[in-house]
């Protein structure tokens, strides 16, 4: 028989469904020599070009399809029609050409668009606008025809045959399958009789969605994680064959042996199929030169521009400059790319125009002098010795990448300029997938096993944390790992996992990336449509780039909304800021950096970097740029060697003379890419261009690739007479750190920032802090972190105040009042109302008059429970508890005095005469307990303001907690704890002994963190585990990259009696006079009575300045609560303390 080819086949861009990897899936095709294969994923097009450049690099036919969803009337219809079964049919539908490719494209795209309903659903209006080019094949059970054919009668599938046979000609096919299913019998018969009447061949095709037929479990295992559901839920989605896999030819032609001319038919389709994509031509949107320009070309117009700029930078341009500039615009124009650069400046110039805050540069752009004369970023590459060809150089084939920070929230308004001006149908984001890889796929699989947690978390964190890690990697690698796949308990966990494992699990869009195309999108790229309604492409990143399309990231950087909100503050006091004129000079700024009190500055503030700093003592700006391009996973480990070589505690050594030029700067140490360049261009004499060719492979790591780069390395270094030997070291040091080497542009642009920051920080703390507390808002962690380091700097955060706040936090005196967007459950209309007649009419005196003067659409009951609540109607007459007893009165008599002002009886405000509405008393209550209090600011504010419930144990936080629950992130995974805090949520639920264990939320001054009790401890503690309960607990960080880390509880103490199950030390102070005999046998009796484990000391002072202290050999103490209680009593309260 002809060649068997398979046209029905579901990769894992079938999300959830499909579990074939597409180059697996080509190589099967290959090894089962058959000539094409087809890649029909569900209602998508995500994998097809990738698909189609693993086919070509195998020499195999690609053939893009998709089984496409069709809506039983139309597209746009929502109802599911009574008398079938779901929403839509299935079909199969195969590009012959591009322009069948091109169809293909819009129809994906219009399921998304227009279609969407459950599925992505096209109708056969748009099938039919847009056959031309496409084969359509009849699909499975699903499929309308072999649906009819169940349930509606062969009448009613003859007619649906002949509708499809209408709209793609003699290009519709019937397809039959066989995967050992009951109904498939009789749909293959009525197919047969209805190839026979209408002349419409059949096909045979088998729905592939795995590829051998072991797989049929983990691909069971993929449904569940689709669906939610466990494996054991007899009511969940579940195929009823294991004959879903890639098939042999040998075994197509078994299954389909009274079918042989359906066997061979696939070969004829395939050979229809001829589909050539391009991905030689780049296509770039077209930019208009104004006019009253006179200038035709994009050449000669950006260096115009590009010269102009100059002069504005730098006044006279120098030879140095000019000849910089001559050399990147030479490129530029080489390469074909002013019209990027010009599209680019245009958007920036745009930003800058309406006042949007454009970031001074991102990634290697920074180090292009022309893009500094552009303005399109803000860092004078040759100050800072910053190489283009690491941006842009001949050698490089793909587009350049300019990556451009903007404010986060007006990012969307450049993203709108962009569409205006190259059209709506030009312009939108792209799609990014999230994959199962080895660390989530063996929890994702652990779960639908059951297997406890405690076991999935101690096989996933066994996996090394490292970038590109696989589990057969790990299994070499980790020797307990392999021992433990080789038991029976785990062996299923672990191969399933390797089946699934590096699956496309989701689709969302990527936080910053743009494609602008110079037509309709769907000429390059099909669409997709979230759930949340944003539209991106189906192609990613990395597909974009390949077929050519402009792409490029706009992201959202919160720190310049930040200094833009902290300069617009200032300008309002009449202090004017300009970020470029800040002093990058400024020693106070330094001293600043110098003793890590860099909470809230860009780059710099978690307790890791602040101890680096504190070690470094930075003193220039160089110095801010190795830190931040040191202090990340890699590189990190030389932070220490950096430091000492830095304050001259190391001796700076170099492999070779020719490397001090290039390493100098960062004490003999590479830190930059850009160094591995240098040195590639010192000692071997390369091109930058070439140098950076040799970075690249060093990165990707291919062996071929590296050895030839090897090779011309040693050859240049012949030249210079470096040996051979040392010439290998060199390389291989090179190697090492082009791994994690930072782009060194970019890590000058953020160190700009991040001084930019801690100036405006060091010389305007107040109105600072209140611009990042604003733009933290919605982080409850994040907020607490911010006011404890205002509280360390003598800046005192109020509450809200209706009679103050606005909605973000604004700074008051020389503290911030609490912003109103941080209540929840009160929107910005409200708060606009709210601020806008307390600007008109004043103050806000009670809460009957607050609600007269306000809408009662927006001031309604539950915004008035949640002012209150979160303490921000305290400055209106009573207290907390009568206004929320009030608030049912408050707001009926605000609608009875709006039914009479309506009328004309009355005015709102003619205060008290006899023609006003009198006020309502407030009901006659006692206030609430603090503890009352604090728990509805920590439910309505997410954290506590006007104190904190830990706050009378703070003696024993600051004793016994080995951390703060914020900087757990610091820690490794393992590492023993003891933290002190507050159970915010305990959730108990049954493990799968059915034994009980517990999650819960533990709070302290400065964060949160979910600790896990697993059954055993549960037994033991389960008292203390109630709400609201303060609690010591003794366990380990457990650390996931993909979590924020957790805690393991091994044993838990109650704090109010913590010193007696933990205290150690026990400490009396004593005046040598002035403390009668009597107090002293009162103390000597209560010790004695009170026998412990704890040691007593007494603290005597001799004079005014100097104290004895004498350990007591014969008396030990259990310090309880009570004893120390009556201590402080006889003692005074700071005269009795404790040590852990």
């Amino acid at each position: 028989m002809p060649g068997y080819v398979h046209l029905h086949n579901h990769s894992h861009f079938s999300l959830l469904d499909g579990a074939c990897k597409i180059d697996a899936l080509t190589t099967a095709a290959v090894e089962n020599n058959m000539s094409a294969l087809a890649l029909t994923d569900h209602g998508n097009m995500f994998g097809a070009v990738q698909f189609y450049q693993a086919a070509r690099k195998k020499d195999l036919k690609p053939i893009i399809g998709v089984e496409a969803y069709v809506a039983p009337g139309s597209r746009k219809e929502r109802k599911s029609d009574k008398k079938i079964s779901d929403t839509s049919y299935h079909l199969v539908l195969l590009a012959k050409n591009i322009t069948g490719y091109r169809n293909l494209m819009c129809l994906v795209s219009i399921g998304y668009l227009e279609g969407f309903y459950y599925r992505p659903r096209v109708d056969k209006e748009v099938l039919e606008k847009y056959s031309e080019g496409i084969i359509a094949l009849s699909a499975c059970m699903k499929g309308e025809v072999p649906y009819y054919l169940l349930k509606r009668g062969y009448d009613a599938a003859k007619q649906s045959a002949l509708d499809y046979r209408e709209i793609f000609k003699d290009d519709y096919y019937l397809e039959i399958h066989n995967h050992g299913i009951e109904e498939e019998d009789q749909i293959r018969e009525g197919l047969r009789e209805l190839s026979n009447e209408l002349s419409i061949p059949l096909v045979a095709t088998n729905d592939t969605h795995y590829l051998k037929r072991e797989h049929y479990l983990p691909h069971d295992v993929l449904i569940c994680l689709q669906t939610g559901k466990d494996r054991d839920d007899p009511k969940r989605l579940r195929y009823t064959t294991d004959q879903i896999y890639f098939k042999s030819q040998s075994e197509m032609a078994k299954t389909f042996s009274e079918f042989q001319s359906a066997l061979d038919i696939t070969s004829e389709i395939a050979e229809k199929c001829n589909l050539e994509l391009d991905f030689g031509t780049t296509y770039l949107p077209k930019f208009e030169i104004p006019a009253d320009e006179g200038i035709d070309s994009l050449a000669d117009y950006l260096k115009k521009l590009t010269y102009v700029g100059a002069k504005n930078r730098f006044g006279e341009i120098t030879q140095e400059v000019d000849e910089r500039l001559k050399h990147e615009l030479n490129i530029i124009n080489q390469m074909g790319y002013p019209g990027y650069f010009l599209i680019v400046m245009d958007f920036i110039r745009y930003a800058k125009s309406k006042g949007i805050p454009v970031g001074p540069g991102r990634g290697s752009a920074a180090g292009s002098l022309v893009s500094y004369c552009l303005e399109i970023t803000n860092i004078n590459p040759l100050q800072y010795n910053l190489i283009f060809e690491r941006f842009l150089n001949p050698e490089r084939v793909t587009m350049p990448d300019i990556d451009i920070d903007f404010c986060y929230e007006r990012r969307e308004e450049i993203i709108e300029y962009v569409k205006d001006k190259y059209g709506e149908e030009n312009v939108t984001q792209i799609i990014t997938f999230g994959t199962m890889a080895a660390r989530a796929v063996i929890r994702d699989v652990g779960r639908v096993l059951k297997i406890s947690y405690g076991d999935v978390d101690r096989i996933a964190k066994m996996i090394p944390p490292t970038p590109n890690m696989t589990l057969d990697k790990a299994l070499e690698a980790v020797p307990d790992l392999k021992r433990l796949a080789e038991q029976d308990e785990y062996s299923q966990l672990i191969d399933y996992s390797k089946t699934l494992e590096g699956l496309a699990r989701h689709a969302s869009t990527h936080a910053a990336g743009v494609v602008i195309t110079p037509d309709a999108l769907t000429n390059y790229t099909p669409l997709y449509k979230s759930s949340q309604g944003d539209v991106t492409t189906q192609y990613d990143m990395k597909v974009l780039e390949d077929i050519g399309v402009l792409k490029m990231d706009f992201l959202g950087l919160r720190t310049l909304t930040v200094l833009d909100k902290t300069i617009k503050t200032l300008s309002k006091k009449g202090i004017k800021i300009e970020l470029d004129k800040i002093p990058l000079e400024d020693k106070e700024t330094y001293e600043m950096f110098a003793k890590g009190e860099t909470v809230g500055i860009f780059q710099f503030e978690s307790s890791g970097m602040r101890d680096y700093l504190r070690k470094l003592k930075p003193q220039v700006f160089e110095d801010l740029i190795a830190m931040n391009a040191l202090y990340r996973p890699g590189p990190m480990e030389w932070i220490d060697d950096f430091i000492k070589r830095r304050r001259g505690k190391k001796k700076i050594e170099y492999l070779h003379p020719l490397m001090e030029s290039v390493l100098k700067e960062t004490y003999g140490i590479i830190v930059y890419q850009e160094q591995v360049m240098r040195i590639a261009s010192e000692l071997a004499g390369f091109s930058m261009g070439n140098a950076d060719l040799l970075r690249r492979a060093m990165g990707k790591k291919k062996v071929e690739l590296m050895a030839e780069q090897r090779s011309l390395f040693l050859e240049g270094c012949a030249k210079k007479n470096i040996e051979k030997k040392l010439a290998n070291e060199i390389f291989d040091l090179m190697d090492k750190f082009s791994g994690y080497g930072f782009v060194k542009p970019h890590s000058t642009c953020y160190a700009l920032i991040a001084f930019q920051t801690a100036y405006l920080k060091k010389y305007y703390p107040a109105e600072f802090m209140a611009a990042t507390l604003s733009s933290e808002m919605g982080s409850t962690n994040r907020v607490v972190i911010l006011i404890d380091e205002c509280k360390r700097m003598g800046t005192p955060v109020e509450p809200p105040d209706v009679n103050e706040s606005y909605f973000d936090f604004i700074v008051k005196g020389n503290g911030i009042r609490f912003g109103l967007g941080a209540v929840k459950n009160v929107g910005e209309n409200t708060i606009k109302s709210i601020v806008t007649e307390r600007g008109k009419n004043g103050r806000y005196k009670n809460i009957f008059e607050f609600c007269e003067r306000n809408d009662s659409r927006l001031v309604n009951k539950k915004v008035l429970e949640s002012l209150i609540q979160g303490g921000a109607m305290d400055s209106l007459e009573g207290h907390r508890a009568q206004k929320l007893q009030a608030v049912e009165i408050a707001v009926s008599f605000a609608q009875s005095s709006h039914a009479e002002k309506l009328k004309g009886q009355t005015s709102l405000f003619e205060g008290e005469g006899d023609d006003s509405i009198p006020y309502p008393d407030l009901p006659l209550l006692s206030p609430w307990k603090d503890s009352v209090a604090l728990a509805y600011e920590k439910e309505i504010l997410g954290f506590y303001v006007s104190g904190h419930p830990l706050r009378k144990f703070e003696e024993e936080v600051k004793a016994f907690s080995s951390t703060s629950l914020d900087a757990l992130e610091n820690l490794k995974d393992g590492t023993p704890v003891k933290v002190c805090g507050i159970v915010n949520e305990s959730k108990n639920i049954l493990d799968r002994k059915n034994k009980s264990m517990a999650f819960i939320t533990l709070e302290d001054f400065l964060g949160s963190a979910e600790v896990i009790v697993f059954s055993s401890v549960y037994e033991k503690y389960r008292e203390f585990l109630e709400n609201d309960s303060m609690i010591l607990i003794t366990g380990r960080v457990s650390s996931r990259e993909e979590e924020n880390p957790k805690i393991i509880c091994e044993e838990i103490v109650p704090l109010e009696r913590v010193w007696e199950h933990c205290g150690k030390n026990l400490h009396l102070s004593v005046e040598q006079i002035g403390v009668d005999d009597p107090v002293l046998n009162k103390i000597n009796i209560l010790l004695k009575q009170n026998p412990g484990n704890c040691s007593l000391f007494i603290n005597v002072k001799t004079d005014e300045n100097s104290k004895e202290t004498i350990k007591s050999k014969n008396v030990k103490v259990n310090p309880s609560p009570e004893v120390i209680t009556q201590l402080r009593t006889l003692l005074g309260q700071n005269n009795v303390w404790m040590e852990a």
